[in-house]
């Protein structure tokens, strides 16, 4: 298990070498868990939000573990090699993920295992790094599906993010410094930096016990909306067919006149008002754009409203490129019943 560095010196020109895909970067500590077996695809596809039964190897994929109420509790970027499928998560979800697959097996055919030591994960923009590990003849290689959207899916944003062709590669951690050696460096404020242009969210930063999958736009690369059921499909569907997610990410200008960005937590007002409307998830500097944010804020915040972040420096101005928007859900062309004919339509 690697750990990544912050930066070697220079972030922004460590995020433009990234952005041209002349540089790679080690993502630092995750979990990597591996489940093999004839009946790993079914039973994965039984408990995850995506339809994963089909899958073919090499092919990535992006699925959700939820609670019972739809909150999401892992975010997993998904790749299978036709023998054994390799599930990568945060690394404070390790445990719990582990945990929680060994519990259900039952009578499956498939074996868990812990692989988290034996790896690193390298980010960069492009095909993927070479010196990758091959498995059953698959290089594994995750290509973020993010801002596309994949089969099944639905994506609320309509707002164009800066290109993001990201892939994260397992590369056996006795060969990290070799491979990386091949890269300008850059380290993970550059891959946040970036990330952020693309509104990308993460599990890391941006997800909390309350977070629905529809506040983040997930529905669009890790939500299949007509697979069979997993936990907390009930209120996936409710929310997209009969409702509004209570939250939406956006992505924030910030105001860079006080040269200091707020911190993860900072809270958000719309200008004018004294009742907190969100918080800042993740701020960063873009070598491009200037200082940037995520942002999760309520549905109810008017999507031109000029926001102000109340930070331990000061006051920053903000403005709103909307991800996801305040119309999101209510899918459903439902009609409302004729209470004069006895509730029939």
């Amino acid at each position: 298990m690697s750990a990544g560095l912050e930066h070697f010196g220079n972030p922004n020109i460590e995020q433009r070498n990234l952005a041209e895909g002349k540089a790679a970067v080690d993502l630092g500590a995750r979990g990597i868990i591996t489940v093999s077996g004839v009946d790993r695809l079914a039973w994965l596809h039984s408990l995850l939000s995506q339809n994963l039964k089909n899958l073919l190897p090499g092919v990535s994929a992006e699925a959700l573990l939820l609670d019972p109420q739809g909150h999401i509790e892992q975010v997993i970027h998904f790749l299978d090699d036709g023998e054994t499928s390799w599930l990568v998560v945060e690394e404070a979800g390790r445990e719990p993920l582990l945990a929680w697959l060994s519990k259900m097996i039952f009578r499956m055919k498939v074996t868990v295992a812990d692989r988290s030591d034996d790896f690193a994960v390298i980010g960069h923009i492009g095909a993927g790094i070479p010196q990758s590990y091959v498995s059953n003849g698959v290089a594994l290689i995750w290509q973020d599906p993010w801002p596309g959207v994949v089969t099944g899916g639905v994506r609320y944003s309509m707002a164009r993010p800066a290109k993001w062709a990201w892939t994260e590669s397992l590369v056996e951690t006795s060969k990290v410094a070799a491979v990386l050696s091949e890269f300008e460096k850059a380290g993970t404020m550059a891959y946040d930096a970036l990330r952020i242009a693309a509104h990308r969210p993460r599990q890391l930063t941006e997800v909390d016990v309350k977070a629905l999958p529809h506040e983040f736009d997930w529905m669009s690369t890790a939500v299949h909306m007509s697979k069979g059921c997993y936990r907390g499909q009930e209120t996936v569907a409710k929310v997209h067919n009969l409702g509004h997610p209570p939250r939406r990410l956006t992505f924030l200008h910030l105001d860079g006149s006080g040269h200091f960005l707020p911190d993860a937590g900072d809270e958000i007002f719309v200008a004018g008002e004294e009742r907190s409307r969100g918080r800042i998830t993740i701020a960063a500097q873009h070598y491009e754009s200037g200082p940037i944010a995520l942002a999760i804020l309520s549905r109810g915040v008017p999507e031109d409203a000029a926001l102000v972040v109340k930070s331990s420096g000061g006051d920053i101005d903000a403005s709103q490129e909307v991800i996801v928007p305040a119309s999101a859900g209510k899918a459903a062309d439902i009609p409302k019943r004729n209470l004069l004919m006895g509730g029939k339509h």
